[in-house]
């Protein structure tokens, strides 16, 4: 018999073979579910790499390089956005939003719904991030931005993918202005209108939606035929196969009174009264 047979460890080899336990130990005790789990994006990654099932990816982006992430319009992220002269400099900014919250402890990480930050643009120009409903613009950030007036305020994903609905971006734009600040309470986000046409008929019959200036505005349209809505003064439209609701979504930006009609049916869906 090898004298090297049941013989006992010795005490270096124990602590080797101890050492080599608690690895092991540690090494399944991380893989577990036990583990503090995280959103982060791994070091090394894109932010738009980042885990996240929420909506679908689109290869277009925003204007600025952020890709488009798209979501059904029944639920989707609003936002409105008001302005109003502060007393001493520049203006307040106040964003209302519904389905959607600001979650700064989680930037960087997967695109939860209903999650994440604001962007604020001047003219188009990227001018800020917002983690909450308010912000102070001072005319020297203004200035700093290259000046402009029209003030931007866009929906993000905690991974900095844009929100959107119909390969439109979720936002509101309001205008820089002077005078005494606004009273009254800030503008509700969304108008949605949902209509049907069958037979020739648009249900509910054609009436006039008023809509604030600034707004996002939700055309829910679902037609027997195929068809074509377009919406006169904004230049926007947008398919109808027959037989499916199309969203149509775009920012109230200008005041009047604008008709929503189709082109081949030739009929009138409703006006839009934008003050």
């Amino acid at each position: 018999m090898s004298p090297y047979l049941n013989r006992a460890p010795g005490p270096a080899r124990a602590r080797r073979s101890a050492a080599a336990l608690l690895a092991a130990v540690l090494l399944l005790g991380a893989g577990a579910c036990g583990g503090r789990a995280t959103t982060h994006h791994k070091p090394g990654t894109s932010h738009e790499q980042a885990t996240g099932s929420n909506g679908t990816l689109l290869t277009a982006d925003d204007g600025s390089g952020h890709r488009l992430r798209q979501v059904d319009a029944a639920g989707a992220p609003e936002v409105a956005v008001a302005v109003r002269p502060d007393s001493e400099d520049g203006w307040n900014v106040r964003l209302s939003v519904r389905n959607f919250r600001f979650t700064p402890d989680s930037v960087g990480g997967a695109a939860l719904l209903g999650r994440g930050h604001a962007g604020l643009f001047l003219d188009g120009r990227p001018l800020a991030r917002v983690y909450g409903t308010w912000f102070h613009l001072p005319e020297s950030l203004r200035r700093a931005a290259g000046g402009g007036t029209r003030l931007t305020a866009r929906l993000y994903a905690d991974d900095h993918t844009a929100w959107a609905v119909d390969a439109a971006p979720v936002q509101a734009t309001a205008t820089l202005g002077g005078g005494p600040a606004a009273t009254g309470p800030p503008p509700t986000p969304g108008a949605t209108v949902e209509i049907s046409v069958r037979d020739g008929e648009v249900s509910p019959a054609p009436g006039r939606t008023e809509v604030a200036k600034g707004r996002t505005v939700r055309l829910l349209v679902r037609s027997d035929r195929a068809d074509t809505v377009h919406v006169h003064g904004y230049d926007k439209e947008a398919r109808l196969p027959a037989g499916h609701t199309v969203t149509l979504t775009f920012t109230a930006d200008r005041t009047g009174l604008f008709d929503v009609e189709t082109h081949e049916s030739d009929l009138l869906l409703t006006q839009l009264v934008v003050r």
